[in-house]
Parts: C-alpha cells; sequence; structure tokens
C-alpha cells in the first residue's frame, strides 16, 4: 500500500485550486466539468479537492466542514519550502489567516501554520535534515 491522496472538503473546488495556485505556488493538474472535484501537482501524492455534496454523497453522512467550523481541524496539509516567512507572506497577501508566525523549532526546523479561507489549516516548514 501507499499513500496517494488527501482529498479536501470544501464549498467551492474552484476557489480552493485557484487559492492553492496563489498562495502556494501549486499548478493545477486539472478541475472536473461538473466542478465538483480538483486536484493539483504536489509531487509523490495528490491533494484534492470534493465538494461537500460529492463528499456527503460518498460518505453517505455528514462532517464537520472545516469552512463552518472557528476552530481549525484536527488535521494539517505540510507543505514543505526553502523559505517559510517569504511563502507565509504570500499565502496571507492571498488571502490565509496567520496562525502561527515562522517559528524556528528546537530541531532546527523552520515552521509557521495558515488557515486558508476555504478552512484548511496548512503548515509551511523546511525539510527536517
Amino acid at each position: 500500500m501507499k499513500f496517494a491522496y488527501t482529498i479536501v472538503y470544501v464549498s467551492d473546488v474552484a476557489a480552493s485550486l485557484a487559492f492553492f495556485e496563489r498562495a502556494f505556488g501549486l499548478a493545477r493538474r486539472f478541475l472536473h466539468e461538473g466542478g465538483d472535484y480538483g486536484e493539483l501537482e504536489t509531487g509523490a501524492t495528490t491533494l484534492s479537492f470534493a465538494s461537500h455534496a460529492t463528499a456527503r454523497g460518498n460518505l453517505g453522512r455528514d462532517y464537520v466542514a472545516a469552512d463552518r467550523s472557528d476552530q481549525p481541524l484536527g488535521m494539517e496539509i505540510g507543505l514543505v519550502t526553502d523559505d517559510v516567512g517569504a511563502s507565509c507572506d504570500r499565502a496571507v497577501q492571498a488571502g490565509a489567516t496567520l496562525l502561527t508566525p515562522p517559528t524556528v523549532k528546537p530541531w532546527g526546523q523552520t515552521v509557521a501554520y495558515v488557515r486558508c479561507p476555504d478552512g484548511t489549516l496548512v503548515e509551511l516548514c523546511t525539510a527536517i535534515g
């Protein structure tokens, strides 16, 4: 088995794709013609977005929608960058909310957290080692 996808459930798939393109420089792989599913190029795994309607239909039940929660959900998307400060600035200028500014951890990694307009929590960090 191998890790292949992270699928984030959002209100507006096209808007989330466009935000991630602007904020993090990720390239769009595709947006399904119906607009309910899309993917970004991220390397070995795929970062995908699906509409709440599609997700609820697949799950057969409801869930906590990140954009409707005052608090970030208990998961994050981690993006590695050489310049966490500049990446944070770019994300905030694109519409993200800065939750934790760049901080150097005891093990030497620089880490920051932003929350996207769709509610997704993103860690921006330098590589470990």
